[in-house]
């Protein structure tokens, strides 16, 4: 053999070899992050992983108001609510009603989170302003079961399974507001697209982003500093195996293409973890009456914090323009009988 064949078969051999290493990695890698993704218990390193992935920088202010506040929202009398989901999960959430309720939240909290953090600050001024809430576990988390979270391709369906024990409650002709934060907002973004009872007059989406796949790969791009295309593909076949669902089938945009139920979106210009722009192309997609809130200078789910004023403000104004909303079904009924 000569020697220029023999030197091009090393290289060759070389170069295979390295692709395999660099799939096994790309193998290895996208696991690890998918068990720290979707899956109920935390892997051993995820608290420093967590910590990059989220890019918080606690401000000692913050930090101590956002602490009471939690504190305040755990400690309040509550009503622990179980049910079973569609697919025979059992789900937990926490009902705080309202004399003379003018409205009812069913609030989503976020990825890894908790009904106490992501609604603390802003549950007073929901109390203050009539609202019973029923704050849910979300699937996955905490009390609720589930082995995975879905990024909200799961957990859409078990929105309309709550709307319905709302209305076992307290009737129907109470309105209801789906509200979420982060991948709660994901959540009910995503709701929008199956069939809600007609006494769900809108969404209150903080945060939230465009789809499991869009939010994995910013995060390996921009915080995580790696190539996400084959990462992405495995991902996506590893998540079909656990939840039946790939990362990409379904996303808030595909939901609100189809949606009537009116939206207020709202995020913090200043977001470095679900980017502003998901919000923009959330709005953009929307269907139904809408609005939008970009607060300035806000981080990640800070958008409350940073101006509360403004943001009560736009949510009142939003309760006052749907509050009374005629569905667009009986709208449509009532036009054709005249």
């Amino acid at each position: 053999m000569k020697s220029a064949t023999k030197k091009a078969l090393a290289a060759a051999g070389v170069a295979l070899g390295s692709a395999a290493l660099a799939s096994l990695s790309a193998y290895l890698t996208t696991k690890y992050m998918l068990r720290m993704a979707i899956d109920r218990e935390e892997p051993k390193l995820m608290k420093k992983a967590g910590e990059l992935m989220n890019g918080s920088k606690p401000e000692s202010e913050f930090q101590r108001k956002f602490k009471s506040a939690m504190e305040k929202l755990q400690a309040k009398e509550n009503e622990v609510v179980e049910i079973t989901a569609h697919d025979g999960e059992r789900l937990v959430a926490h009902w705080i009603p309202q004399e003379n309720a003018k409205r009812v939240i069913i609030a989503a909290h976020g990825w890894r989170s908790a009904w106490y953090r992501d609604f603390s600050m802003v549950s007073d001024a929901w109390e203050e302003n009539g609202c019973s809430v029923l704050y849910i576990e979300q699937r996955g988390q905490n009390n609720s079961g589930g082995e995975y979270m879905g990024f909200g391709l799961t957990e859409r369906y078990d929105c309309v399974d709550w709307v319905n024990w709302v209305i076992g409650r307290c009737g129907d002709s109470l309105p209801i507001y789906l509200c979420g934060v982060s991948m709660g907002a994901t959540t009910v973004l995503m709701a929008t697209g199956l069939k809600l009872p007609p006494n769900v007059h809108g969404v209150i989406a903080d945060c939230g982003f465009t789809s499991p796949h869009a939010i994995w790969k910013h995060v390996a791009n921009n915080r995580m500093h790696m190539l996400f295309g084959l990462r992405g593909a495995i991902a996506d076949a590893m998540m079909k195996k656990k939840i039946q669902g790939g990362s990409a089938n379904y996303s808030t945009v595909d939901a609100l293409k189809t949606n009537r139920i009116p939206v207020i979106f709202i995020h913090g210009e200043a977001d470095d973890f679900v980017p502003v722009w998901m919000t923009y192309e959330n709005y953009e997609a929307c269907r139904a009456p809408k609005k939008l809130l970009i607060v300035p200078g806000a981080g990640h789910g800070m958008s409350y914090y940073v101006d509360r004023e403004g943001y009560e403000n736009a949510v009142k104004e939003f309760w006052r323009e749907c509050d009374g909303r005629v569905p667009e079904a009986e709208r449509e009924e009532a036009l054709s009988l005249e």
